[in-house]
This record gives C-alpha cells, structure tokens and sequence, in this order.
C-alpha cells in the first residue's frame, strides 16, 4: 500500500483551486461550468474528487470565480508595464478596462459561457460581486482614497462599465477590438460627465444647498474598515 504524503507535502486548496480551473478549461467551451466540467479537471488534474470538492464547495461556480480572480491578476500585472503618468486619469481607467478585458487573451468562449453562469438568477449576486471586485482592483490600483459614498458610487458605476464593455468585447470582431476601446471610452465618458453635472451643482448657487444636503449625507457612509486609509489620493482627479 502506498504511503500517504506528508500533510506538509500536500497542495494548499488555492494550489488546488488553481490546477482545477487550468484543468477545466479546455472543456468550458464545450461543457460550459457545470459538474460534468468539474469532474473532468479533476480527473485530468489527478485530484481525487472528494478532495477537489472539498477545495471547490460550490463545484465549478469556484473555478468560474478562480478563472475571474486569475484575469483580475493579470490585469494588475500587465498595467504594472504601462506607463500611465502621460495620460489623463479617465484614459488610465478606460485602459485599465481594456486591459482587463485582454488579460484572458483569446479566450471569449470560456468568458461567455462565464456570462451565462452569472446570468443564472441563482448567481446573479456572484457575478455582480466579480465585476465589483475587479472595479475595486482597478481603484485601488490607481490609489483611491475615497471613503465615504463615493467609495461604493465609484465602484458601482465602473462595475456597470466593465459589464457593459464585456458583452460589447465578447461580440467584438474588429482588429485588436478598437471597437471596444471605443465603446470603453465612451462610458467612461458617461461616468466622468456624472461627476461633472455634481461639481455643477455645488457651484451653482440656486441648487447649492440640495448638493450639499447630498454630500452631508455622502459623507456620514463610510466605507469597509479595511479600506480606510490605506491608498494614496491619486484617484482623486476628475471623480470628486
């Protein structure tokens, strides 16, 4: 009988997680994130199924979240080789976007099939949450220092953008999908003319009181503990 590995020796359930979502992408395409997927990166990973379901409690909806987690990562990784300083902050967040959109390379198959996972009304809250985590990276890489309503407002109307863009990129058959950076660009637009109409409402005189009713109360929201004062103000250009 084979001895049993050292539990030192034994893969950590992010290790596994990972090899797992590796595993079953080949077979999202065809199988989309179901069980029998599931089942097949396990058997092709060589992990014992009762251990990858002990990493994945939720089956392939935690190998979908990977999948999102790991495009996340590469987005960050990749925007650590641009050079944002000549841009202005509305082009470094619609790169930010594209970036991410480009971080899973030509794998829009596995995307859409993402997509129709979240489109579930089961999941539907799962996948807002992705596409909030990944606004929340893109924030937070650009050094916001919001801490009131405008950290939940930032997040939620770049988290629309990203959904957005993604359905415009996955049926996006130009060269090196310039009609989605163009599409980028236009909601990013949308979001910063927001921010515009509220400084024309502080400035003028006649609705000055009604914005600062809204801001005093923007101001008594704060945001999660753990993301108080732990970035720079760099992201405050343009969104305040």
């Amino acid at each position: 009988m084979a001895e049993s590995k050292p539990e030192s020796d034994q893969p950590s359930m992010r290790e596994t997680r990972e090899k797992l979502m590796r595993a079953a992408l080949p077979h999202v395409p065809d199988t989309g994130w179901t069980d029998r997927t599931f089942r097949s990166a396990a058997k092709d990973a060589g992990i014992e199924l009762v251990r990858a379901r002990v990493a994945c409690s939720r089956g392939s909806l935690d190998l979908a979240w990977e999948f999102h987690a790991a495009g996340d990562d590469n987005m960050v990784e990749e925007a650590g080789k641009v050079d944002f300083s000549a841009l202005r902050f509305r082009d470094r967040i619609s790169e930010m976007v594209f970036l991410r959109l480009e971080a899973v390379g030509e794998e829009k198959e596995i995307v859409r099939r993402c997509m129709s996972l979240y489109a579930l009304p089961q999941h539907a809250l799962e996948g807002a949450r992705a596409l909030w985590m990944t606004s929340d990276r893109i924030w937070t890489h650009f050094g916001d220092s919001s801490e009131d309503l405008n950290w939940y407002t930032k997040r939620a109307s770049l988290s629309a953008v990203i959904g957005s863009a993604t359905l415009h990129w996955l049926g996006d058959a130009s060269d090196g999908n310039i009609e989605t950076r163009r599409f980028i660009d236009r909601r990013i637009d949308d979001v910063m003319n927001f921010e515009k109409v509220k400084a024309s409402l502080r400035n003028n005189p006649a609705s000055r009181p009604f914005a600062q009713a809204i801001e005093r109360f923007a101001r008594s929201i704060r945001a999660p503990r753990s993301c108080r004062g732990t970035n720079s103000g760099a992201a405050t250009e343009e969104t305040s």
